[in-house]
């Protein structure tokens, strides 16, 4: 993952909202009314934070008959996951080499 993609993502996770709207769908699919019920903004927020997330392709609308539910894509929670993973390897190699340098002295 480039810091294309994981700058967005992490602005839309930056938000303590969204970042609660995203772990009330770790427990299964929601509309933004039932998640209105749960979290303390209004339906009109939550609507908003949803596109947000939406845009960055942490979640996805679900038709279920007449309503509108969302669910977390956990393939892009994974994939963003695996770009953290990979700036620590980055930083562990630099610290260890620092490390080595330093006991060299």
């Amino acid at each position: 993952m480039t810091s294309e993609t994981l700058v967005p993502v992490f602005a839309a996770l930056g938000d303590e909202t969204r970042w609660s709207i995203l772990t009330a769908l770790g427990e299964g699919d929601a509309s933004a009314s039932a998640l209105a019920g749960h979290l303390p903004v209004t339906r009109q927020a939550i609507a908003k934070h949803l596109v947000v997330l939406q845009e960055v392709g942490l979640v996805e609308p679900v038709r279920v008959g007449r309503e509108v539910r969302f669910r977390v894509i956990g393939a892009q929670l994974t994939e963003t996951a695996r770009g953290l993973e990979t700036i620590g390897a980055q930083w562990d190699r630099r610290l260890a080499a620092i490390k080595e340098i330093a006991e060299g002295l």
